[in-house]
Order: C-alpha cells, then sequence, then structure tokens
C-alpha cells in the first residue's frame, strides 16, 4: 500500500475536492492523507456558501509531520485558494519529496476561456511556478494557454495541443497532460507529452454532452491513485478518461437529475473491478 498526500479544499456537501479524492484513492488500494486548504459549507455553485481559510493550519500540520518523519510515496494537489497557499506548496513538496515521490500538480483556476472569479494573473504566475515542482501535471486547455502565454483556442488541431504542451513542459514538470482535448467530432480525451522520452500520448473517447462540477477532480484522483496501483501515466490517464465518462453516463440516468456533482459512488464498484 502506498500513502498519498491530497491538499486540496473540502466541501461538506458538493462532491468535489477533497470529498472526491479521499473515497476515490482510499477505494482503490491506497492509504489517503488529507490537507485541507479551507472547508466550505458546499461548492462555490451553490449561492451563499460558508468559507474557512485553514492556511494558519497548513504549516503547523506539516512541522507535526515533519517531526514524527512521515514521508509520502505522492503529493497531490487540486484547487488551492490563494497565492499565499501556492507558496506554502513550494516548501511543503521540498519538505516531503522523497527519491521516489510523485508530485502530482492540478492547477484548477480557470475553464472555458476564463479564469475562475477569485484569481487573477498573479495567480497564473505562481500556478505556473507551481508546476515546476511539479512529475505531472494536468491543467485543462484555459489553465495551459493562461500559463503558458499561448492564445486560447475553442477550435484547434492537434499542432495547437503539441505546442500547449511542449511550452508546459517549459515550466519544469516532466510530463504534461492535458484534460478536454477533442480531436474529433463527437470525441474527447486527454493528449500528454513526456518530456524525457519526447514521446506524445493520445487518448480519445465518447464526448457526453453533459457538465458537471468535480469531474476534473475525479479524474485527476483516479489518476494518481492508479500509478499508485502501478500503472504508468498513460495507462492511468486511459481508466481516468474512462471512467470520468462513464460516470456522467450514470449520472445522467438518476431519475432525480443531480445538478451538483456526479454519481461516482455508485461507479466505485466498477472502478476497482479496472
Amino acid at each position: 500500500m502506498k500513502r498519498v498526500l491530497t491538499i486540496q479544499d473540502i466541501s461538506c456537501l458538493g462532491k468535489c475536492s477533497l470529498t472526491v479524492a479521499l473515497p476515490v484513492i482510499s477505494a482503490l488500494g491506497q492509504e489517503t492523507v488529507i490537507l485541507p486548504t479551507a472547508v466550505l459549507s458546499t461548492h462555490t455553485m451553490f449561492k451563499n456558501f460558508t468559507c474557512k481559510d485553514l492556511s494558519d493550519q497548513i504549516d503547523p500540520i506539516a512541522a507535526h509531520w515533519k517531526s514524527e518523519n512521515i514521508a509520502f510515496d505522492a503529493i497531490y494537489t487540486g484547487y488551492l485558494g490563494t497565492v499565499s497557499q501556492i507558496e506554502q506548496m513550494k516548501e511543503l513538496f521540498t519538505t516531503f519529496r522523497g527519491k521516489d515521490t510523485i508530485v502530482f500538480v492540478d492547477p484548477v483556476m480557470a475553464d472555458n476561456g476564463k479564469l475562475y472569479p477569485a484569481f487573477d494573473m498573479e495567480y497564473v504566475k505562481k500556478n505556473s511556478e507551481l508546476c515546476a515542482y511539479a512529475d505531472i501535471i494536468v491543467p485543462n486547455i484555459t489553465e495551459a494557454s493562461l500559463m503558458t502565454g499561448m492564445e486560447y483556442k475553442e477550435e484547434y488541431d492537434e499542432c495547437y495541443i503539441k505546442e500547449l504542451l511542449a511550452r508546459l513542459t517549459e515550466l519544469g514538470s516532466k510530463i504534461s497532460v492535458l484534460t478536454g482535448v477533442s480531436l474529433e467530432k463527437g470525441k474527447t480525451g486527454v493528449m500528454g507529452y513526456d518530456k524525457e522520452k519526447d514521446e506524445y500520448y493520445i487518448y480519445q473517447n465518447r464526448r457526453i454532452d453533459a457538465s458537471y462540477h468535480g469531474t476534473g477532480d475525479l479524474f485527476s484522483s483516479t489518476c494518481i491513485g492508479e500509478i499508485m496501483r502501478g500503472k504508468n501515466w498513460k495507462e492511468a490517464m486511459q481508466i481516468a478518461a474512462d471512467y470520468t465518462a462513464h460516470t456522467i453516463e450514470v449520472t445522467l440516468q438518476n431519475p432525480k437529475k443531480p445538478w451538483y456533482g456526479v454519481d461516482f459512488e455508485a461507479t466505485l464498484p466498477e472502478l476497482i473491478k479496472m
């Protein structure tokens, strides 16, 4: 059993961030350690949610772990709400990165060509710096265009994606993976680039005409869980893409029509058997 530290916010209701990462990685047979960056009553798609920043708890928790000689096989970051928390992550990576520790960064900050309302270009810059510490990064196309300074395109070809990936690896990560890549009509998936091997990888599955909060967290959590199970990054990405798509399909069949997250609880048994 491997030990994974995942660092992101926790929404008490909402099926995203830690409430996805903890059950998914645990279900894949790995010890999952959490470090909450904030606690919210619900995720931000709800109105009038409450939020308590936990930045002042990160350093004391890390110091306690260090005093206990705690080590991690992987460190996985998702949504980080402030520039100061990104700076704290840099120090934490340095402190707990062992010889074989995998650092996995999902630079959550934007989608559909726009930054999320709480963020600005300083936040983009700091996320770019954080990616330099990572072995694997998994931005979407919007996040990648912001971090590389390339023009964001809704319509693109493979050459555009390859250039984005090449520029992403210039930030410092060994492997860059773009999510939400659609290179054929009716298809979507991922495309990645291994800088050390100078190798591209693409995987496309059926595009589902639906959007739910937290599917990126589901994808990333499945990826790191599968890598800890011994899959290589390409195998992990394919499993995660298929599992996320399948979970969306199952959610669409729910007669209660849930809107704030996917029914991953119903599909976890299938993921475990994959």
